[in-house]
C-alpha cells in the first residue's frame, strides 16, 4: 500500500490568513499577565510511592513529612511540585506567578478568590486561591522566593558531530546513566467539556496568548496551545494547553531536561526501576519538543521534554487542522489510550452534553470520524 499521501505536514495558517470557516479565538482583556508556571499541586494516597516515582523521574525532594511532600528542579524555583496526603489521589491545581501590582482585591471581588496564607506557599510570598469554571483550583502568587540553582552537566548537543561539520575529535560521548534531572516545570494540559468558557477564563486571568489553535473539519477549535505574554522576552510555545473533551480532567504535565541524552538515559533508569512507560521517545509537531511520557502509580501522565520552541508576544497565532497524526512529527504511534476509549460511559457523557446544549450531534460525528482515522496506517 502506498502511504506517500499521508507523509505530509499539516498546514499552519497565520490568524490573518486562516480559512474563512475557522472560528477564531477572541482574546479578552487580561486582568493580569502571569510570568511563570510555578508548581503543580497533587493529593496522594501514598506519599512514599509518589516520592519514589518523582525522584526517579528527576525531581529533587526539598522536604517530606507524613502530610506533605515538596519537590524542586535544578532551577531557582523553591518548588515545582507539592503533594499532600489524602485518602484519594487527585490533581488539585496549578500555581502561576503574577506581577506584584496584581489587583488581588478585584480577584476576590469578581472571581470569588480567597487570600492565601504565606506558609502555604513553598518559598513564601502572597497570593490568592480561586476555582476555574470546571472547579479546578488556581493559585496566583507574587513576591515568590528563589533558591540557588543545582549543578547540571553541560549539554552534549553542543559538541555533536553532524554531516559536514565536526565538533568532537578524539573525545567520546558517555552520558551518565542517571535520572533525567528536571530543570523546571514546562507546561500543564487540561481537558474540558466547556472549552470556550474555560479558554476565555484562563486568557483573562493569566493573560495567555494562543500560539497554535487546532480546529475540526467544521472550523471549531478543539485544542489550543497557550503561551505566557512576556513581551519581547521569548516564552515557551505553550505553558498551558486546553483540549476539548467529554469531561474535565488533568491530562498531563511536562518537565524540561537538559538534552536528548538525558531523555534517553532517564528512560533507561525509569524502565530499570519498574515504572510504566507510556509514549516516546519522539518529537512533537506543535512546540517541536523531543518527548518521553511516563505514568505514575496512580495513572497520572508526566512528560520529559527538551528542545522546545519559544516565541515573543508579537508572534501571530497559527491555526492548524486537527488530526490524530498532528500530535507528533516522528516516533512510535500515539498510544490508543491518549484518545477516549469508546464505552457506555462515554456515550452517556456525550448524550448529557448534547441535552445541555454544550455539544451537537453533528460535532460529535466529526470528532468520532477524526479520531477513527489512523494517524500512521503503516505503524
Amino acid at each position: 500500500m502506498n502511504h506517500t499521501q499521508e507523509l505530509s505536514v499539516p498546514p499552519e495558517y497565520p490568524e490573518s490568513a486562516a480559512p474563512a470557516h475557522v472560528k477564531k479565538l477572541v482574546r479578552p482583556k487580561a486582568w493580569q499577565k502571569a510570568t511563570q508556571l510555578a508548581f503543580l499541586r497533587f493529593e496522594k494516597k501514598d506519599l512514599a510511592e509518589a516520592e519514589r516515582f518523582w525522584n526517579d523521574f528527576g525531581l529533587v525532594t526539598v522536604s517530606c513529612t507524613a502530610e506533605q511532600l515538596v519537590l524542586r528542579g535544578a532551577g531557582t524555583a523553591p518548588a515545582i511540585l507539592v503533594a499532600t496526603k489524602a485518602e484519594t489521589s487527585r490533581f488539585v491545581g496549578s500555581v502561576f506567578v503574577v506581577p506584584a501590582d496584581t489587583d488581588f482585591a478585584r480577584l476576590e471581588r469578581e472571581s470569588n478568590a480567597k487570600p492565601l496564607s504565606p506558609e502555604r506557599i513553598p518559598g513564601g510570598g502572597r497570593g490568592v486561591t480561586l476555582n476555574d469554571p470546571d472547579g479546578t483550583e488556581l493559585w496566583l502568587i507574587t513576591d515568590w522566593g528563589s533558591v540557588p540553582a543545582l549543578p547540571t552537566r553541560p549539554p552534549i548537543h553542543r559538541e555533536m558531530n553532524v554531516l559536514g561539520e565536526i565538533q568532537r575529535v578524539n573525545r567520546t560521548v558517555r552520558s551518565p546513566i542517571e535520572p533525567a534531572l528536571v530543570g523546571r516545570l514546562g507546561h500543564v494540559v487540561y481537558q474540558t467539556s466547556n472549552f470556550e468558557v474555560m479558554s476565555e477564563w484562563y486568557m483573562r486571568h493569566l493573560g495567555l496568548i494562543p500560539t497554535d489553535v487546532q480546529y475540526l473539519e467544521d472550523g471549531s477549535p478543539l485544542v489550543t496551545f497557550f503561551r505566557l505574554d512576556l513581551g519581547d522576552q521569548p516564552a515557551d510555545h505553550h505553558t498551558f494547553v486546553m483540549a476539548s473533551a467529554l469531561q474535565p480532567r488533568y491530562e498531563h504535565s511536562a518537565w524540561e531536561v537538559i538534552d536528548l541524552d538525558a531523555l534517553g538515559q532517564g528512560q533507561q533508569v525509569m524502565h530499570a526501576r519498574g515504572h510504566k512507560h507510556f509514549w516516546g521517545i519522539g518529537r512533537h509537531l506543535l512546540g517541536s519538543q523531543l518527548f518521553d511520557y511516563w505514568k505514575d502509580a496512580d495513572g497520572f501522565d508526566f512528560e520529559h521534554y527538551t528542545d522546545g520552541d519559544v516565541f515573543t508576544a508579537d508572534h501571530e497565532t497559527r491555526y492548524v487542522p486537527f488530526s490524530t497524526g498532528s500530535i507528533w512529527a516522528w516516533g512510535d504511534d500515539a498510544p490508543k489510550a491518549i484518545f477516549p476509549a469508546k464505552s457506555l460511559g462515554l456515550v452517556w457523557r456525550a448524550l448529557k452534553l448534547i441535552r445541555q446544549g454544550r455539544l451537537s450531534l453533528a460535532k460529535l460525528r466529526i470528532i468520532g470520524k477524526t479520531l477513527d482515522t489512523p494517524a500512521r496506517p503503516w505503524l
